[in-house]
């Protein structure tokens, strides 16, 4: 099993830790490519239109900024950094041993600044998303296309990915057609009618990634046994896995 997740927009800058070492990051053929991402967005951020190249409202300046200090500020586990609403309920930082083996072994964060990291991936706090066309590097879901199809196709291969990104990230790399690939949607059944649901989506795919990695039975090999892992869920919110195209 393969869990991959979106990176949160909300971060908690670590207070202590290591400064950031893009060779002691895991997947080191992505080194080269992260450390061109992270000097451009080093280099961009300190432009006066900074804020409207990352396409980030003035309220966010000081995460901006603090762009500008990557190569110096501190770094904490990718598990602690990651704060939104999906992380929130993944609870990745408040694993048992067990889990947080089987989490390290299984998930994945795809990033616009990392490309992808494991939840133990020592990084610093940051402001990028995928969709930016970043200057020096370009639109950043092409430009880490390739490199990525070189870290994850053999991974992926013959194996169940369980996809929680959002269409951005999806961008940015395909499970090969060797995979098991689900995409993973959050539905609401009222009066029988299906409806997809958007503000609690992020929520229910963080309860999904921590029941997968926290159930006593074995991982599920398939579409089919995830849907039923799924289905142990299912109470006023429906959880609906849909096979990817």
């Amino acid at each position: 099993m393969l869990v991959l997740l979106p990176p949160s927009e909300g971060k908690t800058s670590p207070a202590r830790g290591p400064v950031l070492d893009l060779d002691a990051l895991s997947s080191p053929g992505l080194t080269p490519l992260r450390r061109k991402v992270l000097d451009a967005l080093v280099e961009t951020s300190g432009r006066p239109d900074a804020a409207d190249v990352l396409g980030v409202g003035a309220s966010l300046g000081d995460e901006v900024a603090r762009n500008v200090r990557l190569h110096e500020v501190p770094t904490a586990p990718a598990r602690r950094v990651y704060s939104g609403v999906l992380y929130a309920a993944a609870g990745l930082d408040r694993l048992t041993p067990a889990a947080r083996r089987r989490a390290q072994e299984s998930v994945r964060v795809v990033s616009g600044l990392w490309g992808v990291v494991t939840p133990e991936d020592p990084i610093p706090a940051y402001r990028l998303s995928m969709g930016t066309d970043l200057p020096g590097v370009g639109a950043l879901a092409p430009a880490w296309r390739s490199a990525l199809a070189a870290e994850l196709d053999d991974a992926a291969d013959g194996r169940l990915v369980v996809d929680c990104r959002s269409a951005a990230y999806l961008a940015a790399w395909h499970p090969p057609r060797s995979s098991d690939w689900v995409a993973v949607r959050v539905l609401r059944e009222v009066d029988g009618v299906r409806s997809v649901v958007s503000h609690h989506a992020k929520h229910t795919r963080g309860v999904l990634t921590r029941h997968l990695l926290t159930r006593r039975a074995r991982p599920p090999r398939d579409a089919a046994g995830l849907a039923a892992a799924a289905g142990e869920l299912v109470g006023d919110a429906l959880l609906a896995v849909e096979l990817g195209p």
